[in-house]
């Protein structure tokens, strides 16, 4: 038995439990737990005895990569997905098997009649060189279902994304959805937007980009903000969008407040496109960790 089946096999008893981590861990087959409404009070869909959690005889334990882990991810949320769907294609690491799912079972005749929206000029390459049929917001302004990753979640379900520089063509095809699935693992969770002290993007038009990160940076001085220009590796050339724009990135060493005054605000200023603060548009959130899967919905 090969390595990938014996993992499909350990996990066969999992019904919607997409896994994303950053870390390779053991994943027997845990339980499942769903959660509405709120963050805090999860119900235990599987029995949850000792008997429950351990791993089958018969099933040795599997220890996953993190890629093994994102392509279970990807697998699972694609159960989201129905024959005659207009999808939103996520953008990043986890989004890309997802995407390459969905080529493999509209060649299989097990999808059909999908439509995609690309989050990204990297998702639509990866998508025309599937076959995956291909359109935009102008034909088809309302989409059923989108799916992607996120770099924060806080306990309201608001996110931060956008740190793979995707965030305005994002934003765009996600919030046009009827459902935002978002996978994440639970490093993810954050008290508060920020809270993790890495990145939240503004993408901003390049004219005086000094200028623009300045003003970021002041407007969130009482959160000890810093704005760093977003550069591109070794060279320190600035990082380009999709869209020919810059990203300022702006790391927060105390919470910001208010999520909507705070977008209010970054958007009011002159120069700025858009944020990465995803507010009110998840409409599930998938969370692993290490004794399972929990779902989290609006």
């Amino acid at each position: 038995m090969t390595k990938e089946s014996r993992l499909f096999k350990t996990l066969g008893a999992l019904t919607l439990s997409p896994i994303f981590s950053g870390m390779a861990i053991a994943f027997p087959p845990h339980f499942i737990c769903s959660e509405k409404s709120t963050m805090e009070k999860a119900v235990i869909v599987k029995s949850s005895s000792a008997a429950a959690v351990s791993p089958s005889p018969s099933v040795p334990p599997v220890i996953l990569t993190q890629d093994e882990l994102k392509k279970i991810a990807a697998y699972k949320a694609i159960e989201y997905v129905e024959s005659g769907m207009v999808l939103g294609l996520g953008t990043g690491s986890t989004a890309w098997f997802a995407v390459n799912r969905i080529g493999e079972l509209l060649q299989q005749g097990k999808l059909k009649n999908i439509i995609g929206i690309p989050t990204s000029k990297k998702t639509e390459e990866q998508a025309i060189s599937l076959g995956i049929p291909l359109s935009d917001l102008n034909e088809h302004p309302v989409l059923d279902l989108a799916i992607d990753g996120a770099d924060e979640v806080d306990p309201h379900l608001n996110l931060v994304k956008g740190r793979g520089g995707s965030l305005l063509r994002e934003k765009m095809v996600e919030g046009a959805c009827r459902k935002f699935v978002v996978i994440v693992d639970e490093s993810k969770l954050v008290d508060h937007l920020g809270g993790s002290g890495l990145a939240v993007p503004v993408e901003i038009v390049p004219f005086c980009w000094k200028f623009t990160a300045d003003r970021l940076q002041s407007l969130f001085e009482y959160a000890s903000c810093v704005a760093k220009l977003r550069t591109c590796g070794e060279n320190g050339k600035p990082f380009v969008t999709d869209n020919a724009n810059y990203i300022v990135d702006l790391y927060f060493k105390k919470d910001i407040g208010d999520l909507k005054v705070a977008s209010d605000s970054i958007l009011r200023l002159a120069g700025v496109i858009e944020h990465g603060m995803f507010l009110d548009m998840a409409t599930t959130v998938i969370v692993a960790g290490k004794l399972g899967v929990t779902v989290k919905n609006k």
